[in-house]
């Protein structure tokens, strides 16, 4: 492997830290703005272009364009020589997440929670946990790799790769769930969202890495704008919250019935792929930052895919937004259980 660090070895600022905090007070205050001044958030709700909200497509962009500067192709050879870690974290991702996720949508709306729930509304949370479970982490693990001392560079070579195969894989994968849940879903806005998303945002932190020539200056320039994402992430969920407060104020447990699935995949999923990483013997340094792939989702991705299909006010947004709430204090204490467990993995690959 080489020496690249790029941002991973950052302490944890205080945005990430109280991530759960900014999300819930924005939260708060986008209910309490939906209340007092509606036709605010009806205006932003209003402005739209072929399905695409604008308003949500630049504070997306701000979210998502810092963590692709930190995307490094040229560290993706290195892999080659400790393959076991990655080819976890891609069986995981591509072949187990987003199946696991669609099956336990589908049995708690469908069947567990149908009884209390409009069967229209129901359709679309299991819409937006299909989303979720499609997006495999982008930014956030590099602060879970940080925290469990795990191997900078290697964690940026998984999320290299999974960037490069969310490009071709998501659409598809979306699609297919979305349709054998009897959703229909407009191939094009689909396309047109994973393209704006993902694509051009890959390909515009690609040339500023190039622009910006040396590791120095590319870590200072990410330094500089990472405090968009946490931005455009919470003006996105007070924006989110302030059109579905209504629907939260009325059926609060609403976001409790979501966060069911969503916890369940989350333990699951990390318990497959840490117990995998460690059946084959995978260094801890390497077995925990792939297992916290796995489980962290690109809410980013399902946040800006749900309301270009569905809709801000849409229950699939919601149940985006609700991903986000859960994630940090579950990946928190998976951080913990990793470090409590170092001592059971190799230090080095067998």
């Amino acid at each position: 492997m080489t020496d690249q660090t790029a941002n991973i070895g950052e302490p944890m600022g205080i945005f990430e830290r109280y991530l759960t905090l900014w999300v819930a007070l924005a939260m708060i205050g986008g209910i309490a703005i939906g209340t007092v001044a509606p036709g605010l958030v009806t205006a932003v709700a209003a402005a739209e272009v072929a399905s695409i909200n604008l308003v949500v497509a630049v504070l997306i962009w701000a979210m998502v364009y810092p963590m692709m500067v930190s995307v490094d192709l040229g560290a993706v050879a290195g892999v080659a020589r400790q393959p076991k870690g990655l080819l976890v974290t891609l069986a995981v991702n591509w072949l187990i997440k987003p199946f696991t996720m669609a099956l336990l949508a589908v049995l708690f709306f469908e069947y567990i929670f149908a009884p209390f729930l409009d069967p229209q509304d129901a359709a679309q949370y299991t819409a937006g946990l299909i989303l979720l479970g499609a997006a495999p982490c982008t930014a956030m693990v590099f602060v879970w790799s940080q925290l469990t001392r795990g191997d900078a560079t290697y964690t940026l070579v998984q999320v290299s790769v999974n960037d490069l195969i969310m490009v071709v894989a998501f659409a598809p994968i979306v699609a297919f769930l979305l349709g054998v849940t009897d959703i229909v879903v407009p191939w094009q806005t689909l396309v047109l969202a994973t393209v704006l998303y993902v694509l051009l945002p890959l390909a515009a932190g690609l040339a500023t890495r190039r622009l910006l020539s040396t590791p120095k200056r590319i870590d200072a320039f990410t330094a500089r704008i990472k405090p968009l994402s946490v931005a455009g992430l919470i003006v996105t969920v007070a924006i989110l919250f302030g059109l579905q407060g209504e629907v939260i104020l009325q059926k609060p447990f609403v976001i409790v019935m979501i966060a069911v699935p969503i916890l369940i995949q989350s333990y699951g999923i990390f318990a497959l792929a840490y117990g995998a990483a460690y059946l084959w013997r995978v260094p801890h340094r390497i077995a925990a930052p792939c297992a916290m792939i796995g489980t962290s989702n690109f809410f980013e991705l399902a946040v800006a895919v749900a309301i270009s299909l569905f809709g801000l006010n849409s229950g699939a947004a919601l149940a985006t937004v609700v991903g986000v709430l859960v994630e940090v204090p579950v990946m928190l204490s998976l951080v913990a259980f990793a470090n409590r467990t170092r001592a059971r993995f190799p230090e080095a690959a067998s």
